[in-house]
């Protein structure tokens, strides 16, 4: 510092001036050249005037080297200054351009992927509307391959069905109708691939026609309906009915077994709806390797049916849908039920649930069997309540609940084994209430309970309903059957680990249950609101 100052004081008295940056760049010189400049400057001020060789001595050059040195210094820390200042100068132009001009919000699709221009984003949105489709599947639809079933197993069974009850169907079979019930959603799968393309914008599949490009083949059996073509099973002895569900389905499996398709891969990558409980129950044990879509795993063994590999599908709602407003003015029922009273097995809850609440203060419980009747009576009720009880059955699910939802009638669920369609998608917390069975059964606890719940979370209930409904509405353009094929096209990966795992491993005794094991509740349920 001192070395610095002297060398400052020597250049003001020779009237030097020299930039800011050159200064700097002299206080961190190393200290050997700046004394050598030093004693040289002062040999100079006491020295004789030289003559014109003493110009060429050695102390001269020297002292042009150091300023030299020092000038060279000085312009290349002011070119780096200059040059870091307009580095700092465009990041923030960017900075400020990138927070201000830019759109607020962007897709799912452009966090996830950057790189993709707007035009790629927008395109795979139009493709994929729906919300969760657009992080599932940012790629190319799933190629589905539909198989063009003899008339016995599709257009067949609806005419039997007819037939059965008095009708007389059309000669033309494709002009039939399917019959509305419960299970509907094997005609709406069936519909939806004979549609073209540009009708089925938003879904996850694309229908082929070529098998060999197929990653999955759809089995197009209308499997609940022919469970239900005769009205009852005959009675022993008793003249043989003209359709026989059991000969459908084992006339259907050999068809099957006798594709090329099937047998390359011993069914893993077909797909077959099966969603009453009792459907395919003759050769269930034949198609068990199929992605089964079924409403819940209440009739299946474990080596049958499994989370991992299957597909929990909703029931078609048999009323209509709630289409007024979030409010409970004019829910003035707090609990509503109508429905069988007695069921055999988990179902038995039905009735002790009966006795505890038929007289119960604005607690509406009916027996009631399926009719027009009925259905348009749980309409108004459900409708017109808080809440709407969801007891077992035979099975755990029933359509009921879905009935629920799109009445906007809060479900109050008592199934401890019950399975639900969509859980990647839908927090039923936030749409239901859940009961543990022995809790329900106690004296008082349910309407208590539900006494106890303000205006306020009835209505954040409702809410929650009013947005996932389209999820249980199959006729919606982006309601279930997109969902449906979504959570399909989800099992591919598995379902090719599958096929490559077992084309390498030897058959195993056919008496060890091969089970995939994520299965269905085995552990029950937890009282919730």
């Amino acid at each position: 510092t001192h070395t610095f100052s002297i060398l400052k004081g020597y250049l003001k008295r020779k009237r030097t001036c020299l930039p800011v940056s050159t200064w700097r760049t002299l206080a961190c010189a190393p200290t050997g050249i700046m004394n050598s400049e030093l004693r040289s400057s002062k040999a100079k001020r006491t020295a004789k005037p030289s003559s014109p060789s003493s110009t060429n001595s050695p102390h001269a050059r020297r002292r042009r080297q150091i300023l030299t040195q020092f000038l060279s210094m000085a312009r290349k820390s002011s070119l780096l200054k200059q040059s870091l200042a307009t580095i700092v100068g465009v990041l923030v132009l960017y900075a400020f351009l990138s927070t201000f001009l830019t759109p607020a919000a962007t897709s799912k699709l452009e966090n996830a992927f950057p790189s993709f221009s707007s035009a790629a984003s927008n395109s795979i949105s139009n493709e994929f509307v729906s919300r969760e489709n657009q992080l599932n599947f940012p790629g190319k639809p799933v190629k589905v391959y539909l198989y063009d079933l003899p008339k016995r197993f599709t257009y067949g069974v609806i005419k039997h069905h007819s037939l059965a009850r008095g009708g007389r169907p059309d000669d033309d079979v494709l002009k039939l109708k399917y019959p509305g019930h419960q299970h509907m959603g094997e005609w709406y799968l069936f519909q939806d691939l004979l549609k073209p393309d540009s009708e089925r914008v938003g879904s996850p599949v694309e229908n082929i026609l070529d098998p060999e490009e197929a990653d999955l083949f759809y089995v197009p059996f209308f499997s609940s309906l022919s469970l239900i073509v005769n009205q009852a099973r005959p009675a022993s002895g008793s003249e043989k009915p003209l359709y026989s569900d059991e000969e459908n389905q084992v006339a259907l499996i050999e068809w099957l077994e006798a594709q090329e398709y099937w047998k390359r891969n011993n069914g893993r990558d077909h797909v077959i709806m099966a969603s009453d409980p009792n459907a395919l129950y003759k050769v269930i044990d034949r198609v068990k390797n199929c992605v089964l879509l079924v409403c819940d795993f209440g009739r299946l063994k474990e080596d049958q049916g499994s989370l991992v590999k299957d597909v929990i599908v909703p029931y078609s709602h048999r009323i209509n849908t709630y289409t007024g407003d979030i409010s409970v003015e004019n829910r003035n029922t707090l609990l509503f039920f109508m429905g069988n009273r007695f069921r055999k097995e988990g179902g038995k809850i039905r009735d002790l649930l009966f006795q505890l609440l038929e007289n119960e203060e604005d607690v509406i419980v009916k027996h009631g069997t399926q009719s027009r009747v009925s259905r348009r009576a749980a309409t108004q009720g459900m409708h017109m309540s808080k809440f709407c009880l969801n007891p077992a059955g035979d099975t755990p699910s029933a359509c009921r609940l879905f009935d629920s939802i799109v009445s906007m009638c809060v479900p109050v669920i008592v199934s401890d084994s019950i399975e639900l369609p969509f859980e990647d998608v839908i927090d039923y917390r936030r749409i239901a209430i859940f009961v543990e069975s022995n809790a329900a059964l106690k004296p008082g606890f349910l309407v208590s309970m539900l006494r106890g719940i303000p205006t306020e979370r009835i209505l954040e209930y409702q809410t929650e309903l009013n947005e996932v409904k389209h999820y249980f509405q199959y006729g919606e353009p982006n309601g279930t059957v997109n969902e449906i094929w979504r959570q399909i096209a989800q099992k591919l990966p598995f379902i090719k680990l599958t096929i490559n795992r077992n084309r390498r491993l030897v058959k195993r005794d056919s008496n060890v249950r091969d089970c995939s094991c994520l299965c269905s509740n085995q552990t029950g349920i937890i009282t919730s609101l």
